[in-house]
């Protein structure tokens, strides 16, 4: 198609070009809607301060979940704080974000609600979980299982 027909194509005022957010420009997704009267609200006011304050919420989100997805090497469920931490601080920003962070919200509400109401059968997987928990630890320091693990490799 010539530039002239995608032009004609194209809804009067607009360009063509990305669908799905035409009005952005940074590449991030739609921004959330900003509280009159809030900072974010003056920070998005000044257009000067828009993108990099957009892209610093993205960096600094990131970071938290490239820290969670560091700690996956660690036992222990350290892994989901950062990760949730970080979602929380795109969804103050990023449409996208916000969605993904209300499904895990409602998911979370859902198993506390569940939980309440089943307190015996929470409370035995609970309980049985730090129970293996501990035996996988005592396990692994009571038959040294971590330099058995590099004398077999070699290390």
């Amino acid at each position: 198609m010539t530039e002239t027909a995608a032009a004609s194509h194209a809804p009067r005022g607009k360009t063509p070009g990305a669908t799905r957010c035409p009005d952005c420009t940074d590449g991030l997704g739609q921004p959330r809607p900003a509280q009159p009267g809030s900072w974010r609200a003056r920070i998005h006011d000044t257009p000067g301060l828009v993108v990099p304050y957009r892209i610093a919420v993205f960096v600094v989100g990131l970071l938290f979940v490239m820290l969670g997805i560091a700690l996956t090497a660690l036992p222990g469920p350290l892994t989901i704080p950062p990760i949730l931490i970080g979602l929380w601080i795109w969804s103050s920003e990023f449409l996208w974000a916000a969605r993904i962070f209300a499904t895990f919200r409602r998911k979370a509400q859902e198993t506390w609600r569940h939980a309440r109401q089943h307190p015996v059968s929470s409370a035995a997987v609970t309980l049985g979980g730090l129970a293996a928990a501990g035996l996988a630890f005592w396990a692994v320091g009571h038959y040294q299982l971590v330099d058995q693990a590099k004398e077999a490799l070699g290390l």
